[in-house]
Parts: C-alpha cells; structure tokens; sequence
C-alpha cells in the first residue's frame, strides 16, 4: 500500500476515478461564484472618493442630462375669452328692423344695427356721440371727428376742423346718398356710434321686432381677439410685469405662450362672504390660431418667479442622497457599469432640478430609481 492510500481519515477507502478532478471543479465554481459576488457588489471608489463605480447585472430606468433652461414658476387659474365687453345701446326710440351676427365684426363705415329701418353706423373715433350734427351747431372736437370720418369714406373735401360749415354739410349728403337714406345734410342723434376701432359683437341682447327706448340695450361689444384673464394674490404681485412671457395651459393639455399686456391695480373682490384684494392680469396669446375656437373656457397659467438658462439638469426623482450628505446622480458608463457623481443643486422646477458636477455632462444617462 502506498503513502498516498494512507494519508486518508480511518475508514476513508480508495478515491473513485475522477474524484479529484471533480473537487476541483466544484472549488473552482464556488471562487468563480464569489469572485461574482464581489464583482457584483465590490465598490471601488476613485478620485479620492469623489465618484464610486458599481458594476449592475441590468441597468433599469434612465433619463438623460440635458442643457436647457429651467423656469420656476407660480400656476394660477385663468379665463379665455374676448374680455370684457361694452353695452351698445340704441340711440332713440323705435323698432328693432336689423341685427348685427354675433361673433361677426363691424367695421367703421358699416352698420351696426337699424331701428325703423334706420341705420346705426359705426365711425372711428374716441369721442362718443352726445348731439346731432346739423348747420348752426356750436364748434367741437366732434364735429372734427366726424369730418375726418367722411373723408376717410371719400366724401369731404375739405380740411377737417371743428366748425360745421358747407362743406360738412355736402359730405354728410354725398354719405346718406351712398348708404341709401334720406338725404338731409344732418344727422340725428342716435345714428352713428364712434368706437376707437371695429369692434366685434359678443352677444346680441335685443330681438328683431322689439319696441325699444332710446339707451336700452341692443348688443353687447368685445375685443377683437381672445385674450386671458387671471386675478392673482397680491403676494404674488412682484412676479408680474407688463411684456412678461407666461405659459397658457388650454383645455386638453395643449400648452401655448402669452404676453403679459396689463397689471391692473389690486381691488377688492367679493366672493360670497369672503372678501379678497386681487392684482388683475390681461395675457395677450402669441399665437391665437392655437385656441382654435375655444371661447369662455378655464385656463391655468404658469408665471415664471425664477429663471435658469443654459444649465444641466436632470429630474429630480434622480438625485440620491449621499452618506456623507449632499447628492449624487447614478451616471450609466456602459451595459453593466454605473458611477455615482457628486452633483451640487441649483434651481428646481416643473421636476426636474439644475445639476453641476464633475465630469457630468449633457447627453449622458442618469439612473432614475422606481418604486
């Protein structure tokens, strides 16, 4: 019997053929699976300890690093419409005979609505109508303006001024003949309105074939494009300025830009027994076609407080926390290798946050934990 036959424990008899290589194999197999152990759960920290690489079976969910800039804002409800409108009263006592449409526009020169069979016609100007037009009237700024109105219609010839004269009353009659009424060299009160502007009809009021009396009221008048209306807190007053950007937020999740085109004054506004002091706020739309034809609808718009442009940033969800304190982002190297880098915060906004880090940049991946 040899040495090597006696070296076993009492009792122990001959290896089976093979078993040594067997023995190896398994020891081989257990170092290979500690050796992935380690591998998988190893940390090995460099530059000081400024960045950890980890090695991962399988990277999950990730967000990019992007460059962009970053906006803080407030959100406030709001309101899209055409504003608020303006009573457009008949002039004088009679029957309702024609109608403006509504949602229609009317320009200077065209006919609002008639009374008797009467036109109403609308002329540019500032100044409302207070008196008839008529040879012997005293002088007035009215009386310029009306003759600015028939020369703009091709029919004064001469300079406009504030004196009713011949040539004021030779315009008025080249006038009544072109829109088909009795030619008299006058005009009554009550049958011209003077608006800055065309103006468009919100809501007709009146009926065709109403009695009416003279300041009852026919239609109701608005701005010509949509605007947005908010009321916010007067805590929040600093954060509006007149030429401000805003973001729209419409009726089915479309977004779209606003300028801010008045701060109006706080006021007071009751809301049952409450009362409140309201800063008012008017966004004109930078592209109204977006609205498409949505009218008298709720919005919601987002004011910016603070601005970062030009920055990284990454969503917030994530930032992890770091032992030492601070945070960190997981940055994805390749399939199976993360780095965690130390990140310090800047602004955060609409979810995600402003990020700087050594060797972060944009375009890289960042691990975003889940639940």
């Amino acid at each position: 019997m040899t040495s090597e036959h006696c070296s076993g424990k009492p009792g122990d008899g001959p290896a089976p053929p093979g078993h040594g290589r067997m023995r190896v194999a398994a020891i081989v197999s257990l170092a290979a699976l500690a050796l992935g152990a380690v591998a998988t759960l190893t940390v090995i920290r460099s530059g000081g300890g400024a960045a950890e690489e980890t090695e991962r079976k399988h990277v999950a969910n990730t967000a990019l690093v992007e460059r962009r800039t970053l906006r803080e804002t407030i959100t406030s409800p709001g309101s899209l419409g055409y504003g608020a409108s303006s009573r457009l009263a008949a002039g004088r006592a009679g029957t309702i005979t024609r109608l403006p449409r509504e949602g229609g526009t009317v320009e200077p020169g065209g006919v609002l609505h008639s009374i008797d069979n009467q036109p109403v016609v609308l002329l540019r100007g500032r100044l409302p109508a207070w008196r008839a037009f008529e040879s012997g009237m005293s002088d007035g700024p009215d009386v310029r303006q009306l003759e600015r109105n028939l020369k703009t219609l091709g029919h004064f010839t001469g300079s406009p001024n504030a004196h009713f004269d011949w040539y004021t009353k030779v315009a008025i009659l080249h006038w009544q003949d072109a829109i088909g009424v009795k030619e008299t060299g006058s005009i009554k009160h009550g049958q011209i309105v003077f608006a800055p502007r065309e103006v468009r009809v919100a809501e007709t009021v009146a009926h065709l074939g109403d009695q009416v009396a003279a300041d009852t009221a026919v239609a109701r008048l608005s701005e010509l494009t949509k605007i947005v209306t908010a009321e916010l807190k007067t805590a929040n007053r600093a954060v509006v300025k007149v030429r401000g950007k805003v973001t729209v937020n419409l009726p089915g999740g479309k977004a779209t830009t606003g300028t801010i085109s008045e701060v109006g004054a706080p006021r007071q506004r009751e809301d049952g027994d409450d009362k409140k002091i309201i800063v008012p706020v008017t966004i004109a739309l930078d592209r109204p076609a977006d609205a498409g034809s949505l009218q008298e609808v709720s919005v919601s718009i987002d004011f910016p407080t603070a601005t970062r442009k030009d920055v990284l940033t990454v969503p917030v969800a994530a930032l992890i926390a770091l032992s030492d304190g601070g945070y960190g982002v997981e940055v994805v190297r390749d399939a199976v290798t993360t780095q965690t880098v130390t990140v310090k915060t800047g602004l955060f906004a609409g979810g995600s946050v402003e990020v700087t880090g050594d060797g972060l940049d944009a375009g890289q991946k960042v691990v975003v934990p889940t639940l």
